[in-house]
């Protein structure tokens, strides 16, 4: 990529986005975990363990590219995107679980990001052409929780702008992703056809994994239907900024990120018409005999 765009657009624009993350926080979002255990640990533990397994099975069965693959597994330990919350929103799930999920998940993901992607990273011996220090994480995520702790300020100080810019940051949001994702692949574009071709399939088929897990696992152990549909869209609809970020400003690798903007493409049109789905399953299900 561009130096610009790195060391400017992408920082800026995750910024942004954290931000707009923490205007949707509160202190009561961290203590919520007790009013909702169950929903809680299920969604953590589909998006920590179970997807994870999944996506590296993915990888495998399909035979990806080393640096490709890495890309795939960085995405899948990447946490929840605020995105996630308008998904959950305009399908009827429970958002207070979403923001719960995502400001635990985004701290856990301290931990858990650098251990999966290092795992992928010395699977395919890639050791001694991109590494993820753990320190290079905590500094990263340091960057990230700055906004989220600045936007939730915000929130305490000025809870009524915070509800007025919660949709433009939403929207801004979106944008800026589907700006990064054009910038990988323009970066990339000599060789975008083939990366297309050899991680399309694996983004798509991985996409739909996690928003089927994310509704099925916990409607399976007993989760009520809002709460479900709330664990589908944390699950299913990723951090893809971060992602991309991690892999372009601590990788040093444009070819890792490319599975987080591909994925980025399928995340969106599959969240809507999973979301639509399960929307006229509920209404189905709600109509009297």
């Amino acid at each position: 990529m561009d130096s610009a765009l790195t060391t400017v657009a992408l920082p800026l624009a995750l910024g942004i986005i954290m931000f707009g993350l923490g205007l949707s926080l509160t202190p009561a979002d961290f203590r919520r975990v007790a009013s909702a255990p169950k929903a809680v640990a299920i969604a953590l533990g589909c998006q920590l363990v179970l997807l994870p397994a999944v996506c590296f099975g993915l990888v495998k069965a399909l035979d990806l590219p080393p640096l490709l693959a890495v890309g795939m597994m960085l995405l899948a330990a990447s946490p929840g995107g605020t995105s996630a919350n308008l998904f959950s929103h305009l399908f009827r799930g429970d958002v207070a679980l979403n923001v719960t999920l995502t400001a635990i998940n985004s701290i856990v993901s301290i931990i858990s990001l650098p251990l999966i992607t290092n795992f992928a990273i010395n699977h395919y011996d890639l050791g001694d052409t991109v590494s993820l220090q753990f320190g290079k994480v905590v500094e990263v995520f340091a960057i990230v929780l700055v906004p989220v702790l600045i936007g939730m300020l915000v929130r305490a100080r000025a809870a009524a702008f915070a509800t007025r810019m919660d949709k433009p940051v939403r929207i801004g949001s979106a944008v800026i992703l589907a700006v990064l994702v054009l910038g990988v692949l323009i970066d990339q574009r000599e060789d975008t056809a083939g990366y297309l071709a050899d991680v399309g399939l694996a983004a798509a088929i991985f996409c739909a994994i996690s928003l089927v897990t994310g509704y099925v696992v916990p409607r399976a152990a007993g989760v009520r239907e809002a709460q479900a549909v709330a664990s589908s869209m944390e699950i299913g609809v990723h951090n893809a900024t971060l992602a991309i970020y991690v892999a372009v400003e601590v990788l040093d690798s444009t070819e890792i990120s490319i599975p987080a903007a591909v994925y980025s493409i399928f995340m969106f049109a599959f969240a809507t018409l999973w979301g639509l789905l399960l929307t006229r399953r509920l209404a189905r299900t709600a109509q009297p005999a």
